[in-house]
């Protein structure tokens, strides 16, 4: 029998924090779905993480999945393919708690009117550099895809797993940003969007990982794959 949901959190180097996070959403899981599997994916985490994950090891409702690192994107794809796999609905967070799991309710409450429910981020502060590239991949999706998604990169998204699967051959295993291109296949193959607001606060624990020449490296990766990804053989 499948799960009614699958949450994908992808982990890295987050020990300070990921024990108290998984511990929330746990809780908040446990009051809102009633069949529900939480996959873990420890993306080559080099501090304390994996030890940190140990106490949810075994759990029936958790998966651990220890793995070389390869990236946040790539580990997103992994944990969705794996879901759709099992589930009526995937649900993407990052480990970080910069989005609490306060506003999941809300989503899960309102999946019947979607196919994709996506977060909108309130009163988010970037550096600038991160300002930038996060204003030209919304504006990149606009111009070749479609409108639709307020906020294509926000990883607090509630997915039918129906709608997912047949998007996810068009990514390769590599993709940097893979949320950012799913946001604009959601609305180039006219599927029902709905966008939510959902509550963000600085990361209070652990370091962003890429230094400013490699998130510009990595954004410009993520550009290519965005627009060509648009006149890719149709899936």
């Amino acid at each position: 029998m499948r799960d009614d949901l699958t949450l994908v959190m992808p982990v890295y180097n987050e020990a300070e924090c990921i024990g108290p996070v998984v511990a929330a959403w746990l809780e908040r899981l446990q009051e809102t779905v009633p069949k529900f599997r939480l996959l873990v994916i420890n993306d080559g985490s080099r501090d304390g993480t994996a030890r940190a994950l140990d106490p949810f090891r075994g759990r029936p409702d958790v998966d651990v999945v220890d793995k070389a690192n390869s990236g946040h994107g790539p580990t997103i794809l992994m944990g969705y393919r794996r879901a759709v796999e099992n589930s009526n609905w995937v649900f993407q967070c990052d480990s970080d708690d910069e989005i609490p799991p306060d506003d999941f309710p809300a989503f899960w409450q309102r999946r019947d009117e979607a196919d994709a429910i996506i977060g909108v981020r309130q009163n988010r502060a970037q550096p600038l550099a991160r300002k930038i590239i996060s204003a030209a991949s919304r504006w990149t999706v606009r111009a070749i895809y479609r409108g639709g998604v307020r906020d294509v990169n926000c990883p607090f998204r509630l997915m039918r797993a129906s709608a997912l699967a047949p998007l996810l051959p068009k990514l390769a295993d590599d993709t940097f940003a893979p949320n950012v291109i799913l946001s604009g296949l959601f609305a180039l193959h006219g599927l029902r969007i709905l966008n939510l607001p959902v509550a963000y606060r600085p990361r209070r624990t652990g370091t962003v990982s890429l230094a400013k020449f490699s998130l510009w490296k990595k954004a410009f990766k993520a550009f290519r794959q965005t627009v060509g990804n648009r006149w890719s053989k149709p899936c």
